[in-house]
């Protein structure tokens, strides 16, 4: 290992284990004292892979008081008195793809570990997880003469793969709010709970009880308790940047840049700096090279099932959809609107507030993420002329070649092959494969783009070109490219100095369902 690289925390979620093996860490620790102090019962909503298991864990050895684990950290300055407390950790992470018998036996073998430390009712039944929950924190009270904690991490995982289905997620959903039923009775036997989850705790109901639940989710001053920022990154991986730079032979400005590029720019409320996915940024970091790190741990099923079930105009992601404020606690099984849901699994991010309406922008976080939720959505569309990947590389090559015939016959070839099923015969249709297709590639494409008088329907960057492209159905080519002249598409791109500008007039049939004409100029 190279001289000042610091051991990276691949898979490790656990706050002791990176502090006593010198892994890398960005210090966190003192929202964990802040909120400890402010607050008695709080709930936090982020991405998966986001660090929230980290987070509770740092909890966890917060209020067992285990102080030596805090040299040197700010709650270390903060804290003043250091006592071990009981804690209840329940990591509900591993519950996933269970029935209603699995779960149950899944929560009573939870409860089995903390009943060889403080006993259990002697006949009582096994599957009464809820009385063995309040029976165990009350008997930690008696026996230690200190208040409770309570960590549920990823309290949602149980449930987010039945979310489509409404039977088994009512089903589902009761266990859990039996088992946590007892909480709110328990509150003099209790310090602190701390519950992390991907959806917000409205929208799965299962602590409606707990009305004094604080949800810091969208909290100004908690948007950086997960997440890496480049304020951060800079003062604690500068060794680690320097060595991604030269293995990939830029500068360290360069590095820096793409990083922020790749994983940068999240934000979890309307004012915040941007943070990065710590995840995809220690992974790209650890291998030295810029990779599609969280895609590749794969999408939520239950995230694909919801937008076949209601579909998003894929093309409008770039120009910012505008989402009420109020639909973010609407229960999914609800809602026809998916977009929160996309904030909150992490595909797309606020990028401002409007106070007046109070409506959130939200749009790509990132690279890493546009480009993997295209190619999600692209395999939507699937073509028997071959897989969309294949098709998108001799695409890329005839585009970057500049030989727009030849790109556009293997677009011919790709929509021809698309099952007749899948097919809508509109123009929105093949005007967002085109968007899929630019945007996998990692064109810079825009869709609906306004000039003084109209909009074009795609605007295209390579690095040679701007094209210009305008679609009809069941009309002419030749009409399209007309269009693109008397409309005024072309002037906003008349100063681009050193770029081709190119005009792609576009006829589609519905009846051979695929391009029967293009003309460019």
């Amino acid at each position: 290992m190279a001289t000042g690289i610091k051991r990276f925390p691949i898979g490790i979620q656990t706050f002791e284990e990176i502090i006593k093996g010198g892994y890398l860490y960005i210090d966190k620790t003192g929202y964990v004292n802040d909120i400890a102090d402010l607050y008695k019962y709080v709930f936090l909503s982020r991405p998966r892979r986001f660090g929230k298991s980290l987070l509770s864990s740092t909890f966890h050895c917060y209020f067992e008081g285990r102080k030596g684990l805090f040299d040197g950290l700010k709650a270390s300055g903060r804290k003043t008195e250091w006592k071990k407390q009981p804690v209840f950790h329940f990591d509900m992470s591993t519950a996933k793809h269970m029935n209603e018998d699995q779960l149950i036996r899944f929560l009573g073998y939870k409860l089995d570990e903390y009943e060889t430390v403080y006993g259990s009712v002697p006949g009582m039944d096994k599957t009464d997880v809820n009385a063995r929950l309040e029976f165990l924190v009350k008997t930690a009270f008696e026996q230690t003469g200190e208040q409770a904690v309570i960590i549920i991490d990823e309290y949602d995982a149980p449930l987010l793969d039945v979310m489509n289905d409404k039977v088994r997620l009512q089903s589902l959903r009761q266990i859990m709010r039996n088992f946590y039923s007892p909480i709110k009775s328990l509150d003099p036997y209790l310090r602190f709970v701390f519950i992390t989850g991907i959806n917000k705790f409205a929208q799965l109901s299962i602590f409606s009880e707990l009305n004094n639940l604080q949800n810091i989710s969208m909290m100004p001053e908690y948007s950086a308790i997960c997440g890496i920022s480049q304020t951060e990154m800079e003062g604690n991986m500068q060794n680690e940047i320097k060595a991604l730079a030269d293995e990939q032979e830029i500068s360290y400005n360069e590095a820096l840049s793409q990083l922020k590029y790749n994983y940068d720019g999240y934000h979890f409320c309307e004012k915040s700096e941007d943070r990065s996915n710590p995840f995809s940024l220690i992974k790209a970091l650890n291998e030295k090279r810029f990779g599609s790190y969280w895609f590749d741990t794969g999408t939520p099923t239950y995230l694909i099932e919801r937008l076949r079930r209601n579909p998003i105009d894929e093309t409008a992601l770039d120009n910012m959809p505008l989402v009420p404020q109020s639909d973010f606690d609407v229960s999914p099984e609800l809602s026809d609107n998916s977009l929160p849901m996309l904030y909150q699994t992490g595909y797309l991010t606020i990028k401002s507030y409007g106070k007046r309406m109070r409506m959130y922008p939200l749009g790509y976080p990132n690279k890493e993420v546009k480009i993997g939720f295209t190619r999600g959505l692209l395999g939507e569309y699937p073509s028997n002329t071959g897989t969309a990947s294949g098709f998108v590389a001799h695409f890329y090559a005839a585009m970057d070649s500049q030989d727009i015939d030849m790109a556009m016959e293997k677009l011919q070839a790709y929509l021809a092959g698309i099952p007749n099923d899948l097919e809508n015969k509109t123009e929105k249709h093949y005007q967002t494969i085109i968007y899929l297709i630019f945007s996998l590639l990692g064109f810079y494409i825009r869709t609906e783009v306004k000039s003084a008088i109209g909009r074009a329907d795609a605007v295209c960057y390579t690095d040679n070109c701007i094209y210009v492209f305008e679609f009809k159905v069941d009309g002419s080519a030749e009409d399209a490219l007309k269009q693109i002249d008397e409309k005024g598409y072309m002037l906003p791109y008349k100063l681009e100095d050193g770029k081709n500008l190119v005009k792609v007039g576009v006829n589609i049939s519905s009846q051979t369902r695929t391009v029967d004409k293009w003309i460019t100029q």
